[in-house]
């Protein structure tokens, strides 16, 4: 079942379940946008296919806010609001261990490829800057809940730049955690998005709390 956050005629903002592709593949074409689509269609007895712009995505074991255009005018904005990065995305992490520092700014260099995200030197080849800020929300004998604000938007950035300070998201073994989150998960989590809605310009604050990380 599709958790709807916000809609209008415009927009559509839906909580995406860890584990689920935003987008399908050639391999599984089960998808958050697929889901979203049958929604629509369902809803308003669309006869037709559905129009529906992916602005963003989240990687498949981490879940919340995903925002979708309805119209082409709402997507060639929007897609013009992440070049632009006047959104704001907010995601709550808990990660191992207990950081340093109450709060900081993280800024590495990040190079990719189609699975893997690695901290690398700023003189490298496709190397693109990261930069994060965290803040603590509450500190655990073995981990820390955090919350991050994305100032850039790159591949698996969080999960990167959280293990490069030696406290990776819990759950993530890719990026070298120990420990296990729930399955087909990890603990992170894109909890709070703002925005200026594309075509009213009235500004937009969508929420979606994580049932996963409550009272961790």
């Amino acid at each position: 079942m599709v958790e709807v956050l916000y809609e209008d005629n415009h927009l559509i903002a839906v909580c995406k379940p860890a584990g689920l592709l935003t987008q399908e593949t050639a391999e599984n074409h089960e998808s958050l946008e697929n889901q979203v689509k049958a929604w629509i269609k369902d809803k308003y007895q669309k006869p037709g296919n559905v129009f529906l712009g992916v602005i963003h995505r989240l990687d498949r074991p981490v879940s919340g806010i995903v925002l979708f255009a309805k119209t082409s005018k709402a997507l060639s904005r929007l897609n013009e609001a992440i070049r632009s990065r006047s959104m704001q995305k907010t995601y709550h992490a808990l990660v191992e261990g207990r950081p340093a520092q109450e709060s900081a700014t993280l800024e590495h260099w990040l190079i990719h490829d189609d699975y893997r995200a690695q901290v690398c030197m700023r003189a490298e080849p496709d190397a693109k800057k990261a930069r994060l800020h965290y803040k603590t929300l509450k500190r655990n004998p073995d981990t820390t809940l955090l919350e991050v604000i994305l100032e850039t938007g790159r591949y698996h950035q969080i999960r990167a730049q959280c293990a490069a300070i030696g406290h990776p998201i819990v759950g993530d073994a890719k990026y070298g955690s120990r420990r296990t989150f729930a399955e087909g998960a990890i603990a992170l989590h894109h909890y709070q998005l703002k925005l200026e809605h594309p075509i009213t310009k009235a500004p937009l604050m969508i929420v979606c709390e994580a049932a996963s990380l409550r009272g961790l």
